[in-house]
């Protein structure tokens, strides 16, 4: 659909009622993938003259801040959430959480996705996963590992690590990713699963090291780092994924006209390559994307939740 037919529409769905701009609230803080995409497409849709796209961060909770509020928000169109991987996370760790994150929304595009990777102190004394298993197999102690918090996905991700791998491991939550990986970095803590866009800077710095990707295949930026399937764990495979909502009961004219802006956005060479800088590639597609997307977290993360014995903050 070309691009002034696509505003048009979505214009003439929008009714007399719609505001001037379109708010967009990032379950997140600046400077995170879902803030960059957030900003990516903002910045576009000012370039094509659509209706101005203002990103507004609400972080805190997991989410669920910035979910609530849009999920209590008008279904005209003027109110998106941006979301990843958390949002479906969530749902296996807390049991009461203000909103239903299949009910209380409508998939509008599949984002993009990323990849999780096992990361390590340059100091650490494992240079390959098969050392690393074999350490936290032999430590009377176990060895500690960081995340962004409780429940988060790099928390539950390294848990399947541990059922799956039989480590002897313990948590140490932190409250944001930076602390984490800065923590990380300086050798306070042993190890941790990030998204290889937050801890690449400080790979090529030499101040961490790269054990293994979560991605079903090796990843372009790290050619010679095997994925956690080539070493003999191929249920250890768990991607990222970015993706925009709107609040139940938005009209589906609406939801397809932003669904054509945002795929002809991702679709965009510059937009393509600005991602893929920070780690990220571009998604789009169907809004059913989404929906499996979600789905898949929903079912995938309760077992691992009840045998790690994660309970909500």
């Amino acid at each position: 659909m070309p691009w002034a037919l696509s505003v048009l529409l979505w214009g003439a769905a929008l009714g007399a009622l719609a505001a001037p701009n379109v708010t967009v609230i990032v379950a997140a803080s600046p400077g995170t993938g879902l803030d960059i995409l957030a900003r990516t497409l903002s910045q576009q849709m000012a370039l094509k003259n659509g209706p101005a796209w203002v990103v507004d961060n609400k972080a805190g909770a997991s989410g669920n801040i910035a979910a609530e509020l849009v999920a209590r928000a008008k279904p005209d169109g003027n109110s998106l959430l941006v979301v990843g991987t958390t949002f479906g996370t969530n749902a296996a760790v807390n049991q009461a959480m203000p909103f239903d994150p299949v009910k209380d929304f409508v998939p509008v595009a599949m984002l993009g996705t990323g990849t999780q990777c096992l990361v390590v102190p340059q100091s650490f004394p494992a240079n390959t996963l098969a050392e690393f298993m074999a350490l936290a197999k032999s430590s009377a102690q176990g060895i500690n590992y960081a995340s962004p918090g409780n429940g988060t996905p790099q928390h539950l991700a390294m848990e399947l690590f541990k059922l799956e791998a039989g480590l002897n491991m313990f948590h140490v939550p932190f409250k944001a990713a930076s602390g984490a990986v800065n923590d990380l970095a300086a050798g306070h803590v042993s190890a941790m699963i990030s998204p290889m866009h937050t801890v690449m800077p400080l790979v090529k710095a030499g101040k961490l090291k790269v054990l293994a990707v979560m991605s079903p295949e090796r990843v372009a930026a790290l050619p010679g780092v095997l994925t956690f399937k080539e070493q003999g764990l191929p249920k250890v495979q768990v991607d990222i994924w970015y993706g925009l909502l709107a609040p139940k009961g938005t009209p589906n004219a609406v939801i397809q006209a932003l669904n054509q802006d945002v795929n002809q956005i991702l679709k965009t060479p510059d937009v393509v390559a600005q991602l893929a800088k920070q780690g990220i590639d571009a998604a789009g597609g169907p809004p059913a994307r989404m929906v499996d997307a979600l789905a898949a977290e929903l079912k995938r993360w309760p077992p691992v939740v009840k045998a790690a014995q994660i309970k909500a903050d």
